[in-house]
């Protein structure tokens, strides 16, 4: 809840330093101030320190979050963010190693996957790899500003001693340097966008140098990398051109100076090869392109040759020599994206390299885009390590890959394989074994690609709360495990199974079913009266099974009973589009997913259960009508928060006194049933003193005074306005609750800063001292709670502008038309953590509501 109290000076820490959360138009995507690029900066210069000194191979800044709640991926090198996608933003109380390092103030050290599994299953349940890592909190003094990482490649010894000392020291002057930049007025934001930096090794694959020569007086300028190139000295030198022929070779030089003719005469310069011999004696080739202009140096008039010379070096000979191998040889990028492939991976792929640059090929190769292939390039970029699979291109011919990481992306090859039928494993054409496979039977859903995928449904079933996300993250996680085409979910209710969630059916397909009693001779029911589950790997099982059911286009199905604690909570339906005999170990895995569901979804109904009387109680608290008069027209809107089942204290009301009309809202801190208790009291004591004739004030005194009898310790804000429709005037007090916005006629529209006191509860002695506003007929009154316009990743005083954008640039017949575009406009589509309550008032009229 948003405290509206004199700032303290020195923070919630008392340091006199201000350090914001993720936020504001740079976080946004906007344009960022000198602060903001230079905290950027800052945390660049850190991550680089930190992989060069300390031989990681990459390594991540999380900076706090706003609230404090969250650690927000920031900056990153060395690693893909997608591969960290799993961890963008992790809570703070969290069971990872960041979160633990970041609230003990002390670094977490993981030797390999054996320890990170043991002490945090949670990490390399997202990052199933092999790898080291390392923790260390950015702080200075007892700011705390976020959580410095880094990786290694997993080894028996773990990460040395020195490389986490380094960890720590280069931490240490990072919170040293934000401390600074906050003292001098800038920010430590953790944005919503990650600074994702380039990892390149030292050294140029090419050198590039320009030239100037006039072909009239054969006066050569040349810039750094053409002196550097050819050895020459840099600046003015008479005897540079010279210097150049000097260095190349001699048999070369008649060509040159037939090529310089040409260009003097005709105005072309036909691109040449040249061979030149370096300061140590060796020869390098170099390629020269050039264009004749007209020019005037030093005020004579004639014609230049301008130009570059290119040493590719080796480069072009490696070139050649890859594109001549029948070997497949293709780069991937730091995403998985191709950026160069031969001739022989473009013929064993069976598909032209142009349409492969620049996307990932397991998503523009159908046969690769079981997860597992992903998967193996997932793990060599986060173990640095060489791994292999084996592939079947349609219909039958397989092929063998292999990886090769390194800092800028990943070498990889493609060979004819073999799938021998002597157990001992796939292996290339040549005979050779490949290490890491991916065989026919992993491939198929029960396999490794399935397992990740349940791993990961595992964790999404754990942050889901309600049915409806329970049966979100099924869908998301086991129709692509499993290469289902069709899922379906039924609970019981009443002793009949009701449709939960359907994907892939044709319209109208599964609408007979709805509502089927427990007795029915169908599949969906008997695997959940006998508790076994029930497999078809064609149609004619299925038909012969169940004579006259009722199909589709599928042929083949799984029926999972979920049973939860003994009862029976529904079943799970996954159809496929082929024939699809399922293995002992996909029937295994499917078995065990269908208790995972039926957990989730007992755990769920019980939530939606309580979660709707909490719900209830809480609307019951509220005004179920408001007053309808003939000059001013009232709309409000209350809407819950969209996670968590807490009940919050928001509230508001409109009381018809002698003087006109008092419009009321307020907020109760926290988020509880007694917050909602103390809100439905505390809304009781306004209205009776309102209605009792006391001045607003005094209004805000009483209950003020009454507050701490309550008990509960909570704290409290409140806006009181009481117009006269007849007169237009009103007056207005708050007690540390946000300002109201007023909208005149023309739709220009202000924030109206009232006058008051502190939040209710903070002083029994305070006074909110009453202001008068004027208000002409047209006119709307907009009073609000901070669910309206605060956000995680941002400062309220922005949300409170949008608001009154909105509320300006509006252009709606009626008052209620105008509450629904306000909460569009302002409140986003979904994860709503506050909740909101909204109260509209229009003087005289707003185009009368039909």
């Amino acid at each position: 809840m948003r405290q509206d109290v004199p700032s303290d000076p020195g923070g919630a820490t008392g340091t006199g330093r201000r350090v914001s959360g993720a936020g504001g138009l740079a976080g946004a995507g906007g344009l960022a101030t000198a602060a903001d690029r230079h905290c950027d900066d800052l945390l660049a210069d850190a991550v680089e320190r930190t992989v060069r000194g300390t031989g990681a191979y990459g390594s991540m800044v999380y900076l706090r979050s706003r609230d404090r709640r969250s650690l927000v991926l920031s900056t990153v090198v060395g690693v893909p963010v997608a591969a960290l996608e799993p961890f963008r933003r992790v809570s703070v109380q969290g069971a990872l190693p960041g979160s633990l390092a970041y609230r003990s103030r002390r670094t977490v050290h993981l030797a390999g996957p054996e320890e990170t599994m043991r002490r945090f299953p949670q990490l390399l349940m997202g990052l199933p790899y092999a790898f080291a890592s390392a923790y260390t909190p950015v702080m200075d003094g007892e700011e705390v500003f976020g959580v410095l990482c880094a990786l290694w490649p997993a080894t028996g010894q773990g990460v040395p001693t020195t490389a986490r000392r380094h960890l720590r020291q280069t931490a240490r002057r990072l919170g040293v340097e934000l401390s600074q930049l906050v003292a001098d007025g800038g920010t430590v934001e953790a944005r919503t966008t990650v600074t994702e930096l380039p990892w390149w090794a030292a050294g140029q694959a090419v050198q590039l140098g320009l030239f100037d020569l006039d072909l009239t007086t054969r006066a050569l300028d040349l810039d750094d990398e053409l002196c550097s190139l050819f050895g020459v000295a840099r600046g003015a030198d008479p005897g540079r051109a010279e210097a150049l022929a000097d260095a190349v070779e001699k048999d070369d030089l008649p060509r040159v100076r037939a090529a310089l003719r040409r260009a003097y005469r005709t105005g072309r310069f036909p691109p040449l090869r040249l061979r030149i011999v370096d300061g140590s004696g060796h020869v390098r080739p170099i390629q020269i392109w050039g264009r004749v202009r007209e020019g005037v140096t030093d005020g004579e008039a004639g014609p230049h040759l301008v130009g570059a010379v290119l040493d590719v070096g080796t480069t072009a000979a490696a070139a050649q020599t890859v594109e001549r191998m029948r070997q497949g040889v293709f780069s991937l990028d730091g995403d998985g994206r191709l950026v160069y492939a031969n001739l022989g991976a473009e013929l064993l792929l069976g598909v032209r390299r142009e349409e492969l640059f620049g996307k990932p090929l397991w998503e523009m190769l159908p046969w690769l885009s079981d997860p597992v292939h992903e998967d193996r390039y997932r793990a060599a970029v986060l173990s640095r390590q060489p791994t292999a699979f084996l592939a079947c291109r349609p219909p039958d011919r397989w092929l063998a890959f292999t990886l090769q990481p390194d800092a800028q992306g990943m070498t990889g090859t493609v060979v004819p394989g073999t799938l021998p039928a002597d157990g001992k494993g796939p292996r290339a054409a040549d005979g050779s074994a490949v290490p890491v496979v991916q065989t026919a039977e992993a491939s198929r859903p029960g396999g490794a690609g399935a397992i990740y995928h349940l791993l990961q449904l595992a964790s999404a079933l754990a942050q889901a709360v309600s049915v409806r996300e329970v049966c979100a993250a099924v869908a998301e996680q086991i129709v692509p495990a499993f290469g289902g085409q069709e899922l379906a979910i039924y609970v019981v209710k009443d002793n009949r199974l009701h449709l939960a969630l359907q994907v892939g059916y044709p319209e109208g397909f599964l609408d007979p079913f709805e509502g089927t009693p427990m007795r029915a001779r169908l599949p969906g029911v008997d695997t959940l009266t006998s508790g076994a589950p029930i497999f078809f790997a064609s149609v004619d099982e299925l038909a012969g099974a169940y004579p006259g059911i009722p199909l589709d286009r599928m042929c083949a199905w799984a029926f999972l009973p979920l049973i939860a604690s003994g009862h029976p909570v529904g079943s799970c339906i996954l159809g496929f589009d082929e024939p699809h005999p399922f293995t002992s170990e996909e029937r295994g895995v499917l078995t065990a997913l269908g208790g995972l569901i039926a957990q989730a979804l007992e755990r769920a109904r019980l939530y939606d259960a309580e979660f709707a009387l909490a719900r209830g109680l809480q609307q019951a608290l509220l005004p179920h009508a408001l007053p309808r008069l003939d000059d001013v027209r009232i709309a409000a809107r209350y809407l819950p928060g969209t996670r968590g089942m807490e009940i919050g204290g928001d509230w508001y009301d409109a009381i018809v006194t002698e003087r006109g009309l008092c419009l009321v809202i307020g907020d109760v801190e926290g988020h509880s049933v007694a917050a909602a208790g103390v809100m439905g009291q505390l809304r009781s004591a306004v209205r009776a003193f309102v209605a009792s004739g006391h001045p607003l004030d005094q209004v805000l005194e009483h209950v003020n005074q009454l507050l701490p009898d309550l008990g509960s310790g909570l704290l409290a804000s409140c806006c009181l306005i009481e117009l006269d429709p007849v007169s237009g005037r009103a007056q207005g007090v708050r007690a540390g609750h946000l300002p109201p916005l007023l909208r005149h006629p023309d739709g220009r529209t202000d924030v109206l800063d009232l006058g008051g006191g502190v939040l209710l509860g903070v002083d029994p002695k305070a006074t909110f001292p009453v202001e008068e506003v004027v208000l002409a007929r047209g006119s709307v009154l907009a009073l609000y709670t901070d669910g309206l316009v605060e956000r995680p990743d941002g400062q309220i005083d922005h949300g409170i502008d949008r608001l009154r954008a909105a509320l300006a640039h509006a252009d709606v017949p009626s008052l209620e038309q105008l509450a629904d575009r306000l909460l569009a406009d302002a409140l986003p589509a979904t994860n709503r953590l506050d909740d909101v309550a909204m109260l509209l008032a229009a003087i005289d009229h707003w185009g009368r509501d039909r």
